[in-house]
């Protein structure tokens, strides 16, 4: 019986790390070694911004409530508490949208917040 090598997945397998190394500068986009360890840290980079996305829209959408509340008289904060008094279930994408597309219906809300307040 013929003994089995690993010629053909050892390839397999380098060939599959080149192909996702492809477009990178020099050596790592040629050269197995230096390939595979810039393919692993690039994917450590897109694990990590995957996080950092939801972070940064979620910090975008803070910043664009927080406008328009400054617009009607209020902070972001009482804002919030107001709206969380009210019984007003938006999140901050929502909200977000709205402050952007119709400040009249934003105006709305702050308004409701400030009465929930008192």
């Amino acid at each position: 019986m013929a003994r089995v090598k690993g010629a053909m997945m050892t390839r397999k397998r380098r060939n599959k790390v080149l192909k996702m190394a492809k477009g990178y500068y020099g050596g790592k986009s040629k050269l197995f070694r230096t390939a595979k360890e810039a393919v692993m840290k690039s994917g450590n980079y897109a694990y990590i911004g995957r996080k950092q996305k939801k972070r940064d829209f979620r910090r975008l959408w803070i910043t664009r409530i927080s406008a328009g509340c400054k617009q009607n008289g209020m902070n972001y904060s009482t804002f919030m508490n107001g709206l969380k008094k009210a019984g007003i279930d938006l999140n901050r994408k929502m909200l977000s949208e709205i402050a952007i597309s119709d400040p009249e219906a934003f105006t709305a809300l702050t308004e409701q917040a400030k009465a929930a307040l008192k």
